[in-house]
């Protein structure tokens, strides 16, 4: 990967927590030198195996923390996952389902739903019934929720920071302490920005619709906590631009989490590699070990069908990442290493405008609603 002297420094490296000189060079350095040991590497890519009364689910979440990719709260009690995640599209389908309609009514009552956008007065609404999902949820799992920033921000970082805190806020009113809610972030510049400042506040952040190197990079570069990679969307920009399918062992989204989650390890960030968005469950088996693994309903209940053996496939020593340390990032370097992947800036842009447009479906279901009460 070629790098430039003249990309400006201008954040603390993840890995220690230094403040970097806004003019200084970003630094590049080779993978460490460090030798991985051979007969480490092969105790730690041994075999899971789906053992008698176990399943490759169960498996996995010997390797993996898994997390449920659903808005309904009887699901995350089903699949028992250790974390799980809300967005605008889950919030919308849960709330599909008639038993979910008094977290509609909930939040139409609330005090904090007001909204400051007159074109839409139910964004506030919106914000407080994914308060009210999350909250369920952390009743039931033992880890944290994702709670996402409103899409229509993603291109403005104090907006997106300011949306962020009043979250926080509303989840501190009903007694969720801070250590269990990741606030998700698309990974833009304006969403990286809002997220080194986040992290500085100790708001850990979860870095959404990533679909390259460059954002990667980036992400862990100002702190991240988490990021999520979308493996599924990644294939099917792949299938549609080459015309053919891709076994899971070739799979470009299996690839690029592969990458990611190497560089991490290699440069000891702390930056937790949650993939996200499959499409099959071959990508999830491919991707055994990863740091965390989100998963839909749909392919949880494949997984815990099979009681096939489950190798697996990274872990943190595995070593074989190639990428120099990127450090000190600048608009201008994210811009060049983002914007040279076609697909990746063409993804971002579609997920954003498809988290915006179920948001905006939400918020038409709530002023719905609201005219019946």
């Amino acid at each position: 990967m070629m790098l430039h002297n003249t990309f400006a420094s201008s954040t603390a490296s993840a890995r220690c927590g230094s403040t970097a000189n806004a003019t200084r060079p970003v630094r590049v350095r080779l993978a460490p030198a460090r030798a991985y040991v051979e007969e480490k590497q092969k105790g730690e890519s041994s075999v899971v195996a789906a053992a008698a009364g176990t399943n490759q689910l169960e498996a996995l979440k010997t390797m993996s923390v898994v997390v449920a990719d659903t808005g309904k709260p009887q699901l995350v009690k089903k699949y028992k996952p250790q974390d799980c995640t809300t967005n605008p599209s889950l919030c919308y389908q849960a709330v599909q389902d008639p038993e979910y309609q008094g977290f509609l009514q909930q939040a139409l009552q609330a005090k904090a739903a007001k909204s400051n956008d007159p074109a839409r007065p139910y964004a506030g609404v919106a914000d407080v019934l994914s308060v009210i999902i999350g909250s369920e949820m952390l009743k039931i799992v033992p880890g944290r929720v994702s709670t996402e920033v409103d899409a229509h921000l993603s291109y403005d970082s104090k907006a997106c920071y300011d949306k962020a805190m009043h979250l926080m806020d509303m989840y501190a009113a009903r007694g969720i302490e801070p250590g269990r809610v990741y606030i998700k972030l698309a990974s833009t510049w304006a969403g990286i920005e809002a997220c080194r400042k986040l992290q500085r506040q100790g708001v850990d952040c979860n870095m959404t619709l990533l679909f390259s190197f460059g954002q990667a990079a980036a992400c862990a570069d100002v702190g991240a906590a988490l990021i999520s990679p979308f493996v599924g969307r990644i294939l099917d920009w792949h299938k549609a631009k080459h015309g053919r399918d891709f076994a899971p062992h070739e799979d470009p989204g299996v690839a690029s989490v592969s990458r990611i989650y190497k560089y991490y390890k290699a440069h000891d960030y702390k930056t937790i590699v949650m993939a996200a968005s499959f499409r099959n469950a071959g990508e999830i088996r491919e991707l055994a070990g990863c740091d965390n693994i989100t998963i839909s309903p749909a392919l949880l209940d494949e997984l815990q069908a099979s009681s096939e053996p489950l190798p697996r496939k990274l872990w943190p020593t595995m070593g074989g990442s190639n990428d120099e340390l990127v450090s000190g990032i600048s608009q201008a370097a994210f811009d060049e290493l983002h914007g040279s992947d076609e697909m990746a800036v063409e993804k971002l842009k579609q997920g954003i405008d498809s988290f915006a447009a179920d948001q905006r479906k939400l918020e038409e279901q709530l002023a719905q609603l609201a005219a019946t009460l």
